[in-house]
């Protein structure tokens, strides 16, 4: 993926780092500026108005509504009014998705890699030809900046280019036998209908990057929607249904109230064979367990508390640059997200001046104003968490260098960019993931001591650390307890790279060559009697 994609426009802005030493104790707490047209909160026009699906979800190639008839409310996290309605499926609307994809699956599983390839590759088409409209979706009703959606937007659809290119060449083996006169070999085959759980951070991405490798493999899907922003990811299933996917291979439903009944519905089903969920690490384990009853396969992406190294050898502006990309984009709310900022003494005052100008630089409003870099989060449950993390490490000492305030003004979901400094382990911010704009940075002198702070976690999704010392490099990446690290880049997503964690951040990786292989099993074939002498 290109690097360039996420990055914020104060990123490049970056001044350099000053030199003189940082005076915390004279440090003025900065406030970031406000967009001043917060209140001309205008949603550009779809070029394609039939995208917005409202009231309807996606089964067996139909647009159908809730058989109850309840629908739920979808709000703008902007100015929290209603951007429309969405069907809250029950578990009677589950079962017959989850009929419409087994029925699917008898003709899609026989299909070839080719035949696959290439309607995946239509997808991916269509989901260019439409990234204008997509992005305004994810704008709407997710709250991030126009041009992080746009970059959402591309990101997402590479996932179908590249499991397009997956898609025939999904191979087996043929292993030398140890029993003369026996050949053995095996083959690969679609896992069967597949659950897909997905979150509401990155509502057209976390769709493509399940249901991509799923059909590659020759899976069917019900993808249950995030109730936060359904409208972004029945988007995706009209442009599915244009690409010429075939009926009940691909369903998309949606609930809310019924989300706990759905969920449940997903993970007991024996037509079921496989769940994929992105969420929280207490969701998770809560759908692993109710997955043991029929021994799913499981892949599962939870929660994070990134740590984010700045060594004494560091470039500093990259490292800022670095620090910025990935504690603020989508205002925090990543799973891969820096949680934990820690800065090695030699460089931590030079550090910190320059990060608090660069945030100083944000710009907050609605994602569709001109020259904003930053959005709400994505309610009120969210906002108060980031409070509550603030407040807890300034009662327990840290010193608040930059926001650290709700921003009511702007609307119900905005929090200025925080920055603490003089943290601690003891603090909730150092124990719990935030999931917000709030950075905080902790002091260390020594490698060994910072690979202790890193690894007491009982998470272990992604992690960063800058350094030129090659060998530091070399032995820091190898003792991190982390899934995915990023070496002198604040930015690891990229549809070629296996994502996925260790601990209790799950299992399972999705994306590259090894995202599709989540989706199948391997089944052997010994051939017996192929000894003796050829007949003439």
């Amino acid at each position: 993926m290109n690097s360039s994609l996420f990055k914020y426009s104060s990123s490049a802005a970056l001044s350099v780092a000053r030199k003189s030493k940082f005076q915390r104790s004279t440090l003025p707490v900065l406030q970031t500026r406000h967009a001043s047209t917060m209140n001309n909160h205008n949603v550009p026009k779809l070029s394609d108005p039939s995208l917005l699906k409202l009231d309807v979800n996606f089964v067996n190639g139909e647009w159908v509504k809730a058989k109850s008839g309840k629908t739920f409310d979808v709000y703008d996290p902007t100015n929290s009014k209603v951007i429309g309605t969405a069907p809250d499926m029950d578990s009677a609307d589950t079962e017959l998705a989850i009929a419409a994809a087994a029925t699917a699956f008898k003709s899609f599983k026989t299909w070839t890699g080719r035949e696959r390839s290439k309607v995946l590759r239509k997808w991916y088409d269509l989901m260019v030809e439409n990234q204008e409209d997509i992005a305004t979706l994810i704008t709407w009703e997710n709250g991030k900046p126009l041009a992080d959606a746009r970059g959402e937007a591309a990101y997402a659809a590479n996932f179908f280019e590249w499991f397009s290119e997956e898609a025939p060449r999904i191979y087996g083996d043929t292993i030398p036998a140890s029993v003369p006169g026996n050949r053995v070999v095996t083959f690969k085959e679609p896992v069967g209908v597949c659950g897909l759980i997905t979150p509401w951070n990155f509502p057209a991405a976390m769709i493509t990057r399940k249901v991509g490798p799923a059909l590659a493999a020759g899976c069917t899907v019900v993808c249950k929607a995030p109730s936060e922003t359904p409208f972004t990811s029945l988007a995706l299933a009209e442009l599915a249904q244009r690409a010429g996917v075939p009926k009940g291979v691909v369903n998309v439903i949606t609930a809310a109230t019924n989300t706990p009944a759905v969920g449940k519905t997903i993970c007991t089903s024996p037509t079921i064979k496989k769940v994929s969920f992105t969420g929280s690490t207490g969701v998770g384990k809560t759908l692993m367990s109710q997955s043991s009853s029929t021994l799913k396969k499981l892949s599962f992406e939870l929660g994070g508390n990134s740590p984010f190294i700045v060594f004494d050898d560091a470039d500093l502006t990259s490292a800022v640059a670095g620090a910025i990309t990935s504690k603020f984009r989508s205002s925090g709310q990543t799973c891969v997200c820096a949680n934990r900022i820690y800065v090695q003494a030699g460089i931590y005052d030079a550090f910190t001046s320059a990060f608090v100008d660069a945030v100083a630089k944000f710009q907050l409003g609605s994602g569709f104003e001109k020259g904003v870099t930053h959005g709400p989060v994505i309610n009120a449950k969210a906002v108060a968490k980031v409070d509550e993390h603030v407040q807890d490490a300034i009662s327990k000492g840290a010193k608040l260098l930059a926001g650290g305030q709700k921003l009511p003004e702007l609307g119900a979901n905005f929090y200025a960019p925080t920055i603490l400094g003089g943290m601690n382990a003891e603090m909730k911010l150092a124990n719990e993931e935030t999931f917000g704009p709030v950075a905080g940075l902790f002091k260390f002198e020594t490698e060994e001591e910072v690979i202790k702070l890193a690894n007491a976690s009982d998470v272990g999704l992604a992690g960063y650390f800058y350094s030129q010392d090659i060998q530091r490099v070399a032995r820091v990446a190898e003792a991190m307890e982390v899934g995915m690290i990023g070496v002198n880049t604040g930015l690891i997503s990229d549809p070629a790279a296996p994502f996925g964690g260790m601990k209790e951040s799950g299992f399972g990786r999705e994306g590259s060559k090894y995202g599709v292989g989540e989706y199948m099993v391997t089944k052997m074939v010994t051939y017996g009697g192929n000894s003796g002498p050829i007949k003439a």
